[in-house]
């Protein structure tokens, strides 16, 4: 599976299901997200093979992202998932800091697991870079390149204009051509990389609908909440119509049931949550639940009610027909846009058509 394949279904609701493994890192990156450490959480693996023995035929997510903290740390369980998802046909990616990468080669459980999976994606950043050289990334990569693997390269830039990006980018595709696509991010206020990104002047909202795409694939939190938000700041405080149920007590169909048809996140998906939290303002809390430096938009999604009369009311008017057809025009449309509109939109727009390369 490519990740121009990837990037194309991230519209459909329950397309895909995100799972982090473990929130355990031996690297120590200055922007880590998570914040992970070694010392970090993780649940037992047979927390995430029970859920994913969940899937059947009839009902399965079409990928499985498998991330971290760092995923490969778990090599064992990242070759299990994979097979066990294969059965049913579900394709798997996993993605890597690549500590893995020091000696330019891969460890044999290491490469069992990605022997395993359908697409492999390695992180490289400036702060990557000061624990993992890119030239022994990029002799791992040519490995895998050679057995015909699937990847891609997620790069992080500090801020747009990042000279650091334009480098990595020559550097990649001196070495490698047009055959890895790549996905370019500049950082943002999550986790340790608050401490470097400063706080982005407060845009007034314009008014005009937002559809949240992200808001489309269940994401497996380190503790085991299911989510349909992958915002790292929610971390242990989601609120309640973003939590689609808990991967200890849950199944599959359950979920991608309750992430397709929940009218909060319907709605989200066809308007977006300033707009939904305009409409319905009388319900929002009068509190955020964090009051984080974050997107407005995210801001927004936090203050809309727990309670049911907000989904009750949203599925009153989301049952409208009109808003039905709209609802799958927009799912429609942003697919038939593809890979490359999907990363103009939620990463770095002007290196978009680099998620293409690689076909």
């Amino acid at each position: 599976m490519r990740l121009s394949d990837i990037l194309s279904l991230r519209a459909k609701p329950a397309e895909g299901l995100s799972m982090g493994l473990t929130r355990r890192c031996p690297l120590h990156c200055a922007h880590c997200s998570t914040s992970s450490t070694m010392d970090s959480e993780q649940l037992p693996s047979h927390c995430y093979t029970r859920f994913v023995d969940t899937f059947t035929r009839e009902s399965h997510p079409t990928l499985l992202a498998l991330s971290g903290g760092e995923a490969l740390l778990r090599p064992r369980l990242v070759e299990q998932l994979a097979l066990a998802a294969k059965q049913v046909g579900t394709y798997t990616s996993v993605l890597s800091g690549m500590f893995f990468a020091q000696g330019g080669h891969i460890p044999k459980p290491i490469a069992r697991a990605l022997a395993a999976v359908d697409h492999f994606s390695a992180s490289i950043d400036q702060f990557h870079e000061l624990e993992v050289p890119r030239e022994s990334v990029f002799a791992v990569l040519s490995i895998l390149l050679d057995d015909g693997k699937n990847l891609s390269i997620h790069i992080a830039g500090t801020h747009a204009d990042d000279p650091y990006i334009d480098d990595i980018v020559h550097a990649i595709q001196r070495c490698f051509g047009q055959r890895i696509p790549m996905v370019v991010n500049t950082l943002s206020r999550f986790g340790r990389g608050r401490e470097l990104i400063p706080q982005s002047p407060w845009v007034p909202w314009d008014g005009t609908p937002e559809p949240c795409t992200v808001a489309a694939w269940p994401v497996i939190t380190f503790n085991g909440d299911v989510v349909a938000c992958g915002n790292d700041n929610l971390s242990g405080q989601v609120p309640e119509h973003l939590l689609l149920g808990h991967i200890q007590d849950s199944n599959w169909s359950d979920i991608a049931n309750a992430c397709r048809k929940r009218h909060t996140l319907r709605a989200l998906r066809t308007v977006g949550p300033q707009w939904l939290a305009k409409r319905y303002q009388h319900l929002r809390k009068q509190v955020p639940v964090f009051t984080e430096q974050s997107a407005a938009a995210c801001q927004a999604c936090i203050t809309l009610a727990d309670h049911g009369e907000l989904d009750q009311q949203v599925g009153r008017w989301m049952d409208n027909m009109q808003h039905v057809n709209l609802e799958q025009e927009i799912i429609e449309l942003q697919t038939q846009l593809g890979a490359s509109a999907f990363a103009k939109r939620y990463t770095h727009p002007r290196y978009a058509d680099l998620v293409m390369l690689g076909q």
